[in-house]
């Protein structure tokens, strides 16, 4: 209940202040910052550097074959674009596996909220039997201690640690790499002046995202990732899966999920928690459906997935 309070207060003061004119609706979002920061793990060179050798390293694995990278690819807006994602001797959970990039800026982690951070994020698949599948946490310091460089890296990520190669900070390092994964695009420019930056079309987009109600949940600098939704919020949605629920037992949180950040999006499907969704514009459609109870021509699916193109990152060569 108070999550749909809190959408149709967005969506009114939306739908008082959006004026095609002046396009005083960049109220609701934002342009994202340069990096995530964290005063729990302050980002270092150093740490970040040691953090995205561990986010590539296969050896994190119990076979040798997983990392971070193979979910969440670095070279395609961290994802893998499969429904979801192959683990441990070949085994697929239930979820779609989310983008590492802007996550670090999210509320929570996972579709469930279960990880505070990306740092403790980091940590849950490792030792996931189905994912990465490492028998312990000390199996994982054994096995990066006889790695004939990583103690003098941890050291120097992790100045003044008697013992720096941790499983804690083997957390901390990715998600110090991970908070640097901040991908603006034109959208960001935009919003910062530039009234160009975006076509005569794209802006058509946002408007009609912004009237159709989208922003009630995805709004703010990552347009999503801030808060929970229950999926089927006006019109059931079908699955089996109980979201948030499954970690929480509260009644309340039945088919709550965290709602998906939209940087991206263009880039990054297979669409929701379960990868069901093939096209952006079916997952626009359904989302108008089920969560606003409305049906959207088209034409106004196509316009919206327009705008949506404009939140792809302009540069992520940087992060290779």
């Amino acid at each position: 209940m108070r999550a749909l309070v809190y959408s149709l207060a967005i969506f009114h003061f939306v739908c008082t202040t959006a004026r095609a004119e002046d396009l005083s609706w960049k109220a609701v979002f934002a342009p994202l910052p340069e990096i995530a920061a964290s005063q729990d793990n302050p980002i270092t060179p150093a740490k970040v550097a040691l953090g995205k050798r561990l986010y590539l390293d296969t050896r994190l694995s119990k076979d040798e074959t997983i990392s971070c990278n193979s979910c969440h690819n670095l070279k395609t807006f961290g994802v893998d674009n499969e429904p979801t994602s192959p683990g441990h001797k070949g085994q697929r959970g239930g979820r779609n596996s989310p983008s590492s990039f802007n996550a670090a800026l999210h509320t929570s982690q996972f579709w469930d909220g279960r990880a505070a951070t990306v740092e403790k994020q980091a940590l849950g698949p490792i030792l996931n039997p189905g994912e990465m599948a490492m028998p312990s946490e000390a199996s994982v310091i054994q096995r990066l201690s006889k790695d004939k460089s990583y103690p003098q890296e941890f050291a120097a990520a992790f100045p003044g640690e008697k013992n720096p190669i941790s499983y804690a900070n083997v957390g901390n390092a990715i998600g110090a790499f991970e908070r640097t994964l901040i991908t603006p695009s034109r959208f960001d420019q935009f919003l910062k002046g530039d009234n160009n930056a975006l076509t005569p079309e794209e802006k058509k987009g946002a408007q009609a995202f912004v009237q159709t109600g989208c922003v009630a949940c995805h709004n703010g600098a990552t347009l999503g990732g801030m808060m929970f939704q229950k999926l089927g919020l006006v019109k059931p949605y079908p699955t089996k899966d109980m979201g948030r629920f499954e970690v929480t037992k509260n009644e309340a949180d039945k088919m709550m999920f965290k709602v998906p950040s939209l940087r991206n999006v263009a880039k990054t499907g297979p669409y929701f928690h379960d990868g069901s969704v093939k096209t952006l514009e079916e997952a626009v459609s359904q989302m108008a459906e089920y969560q606003l109870g409305k049906q959207l021509t088209p034409e106004q699916v196509k316009e919206i997935v327009t705008f949506l193109s404009s939140l792809t990152a302009t540069d992520t060569s940087k992060f290779m």
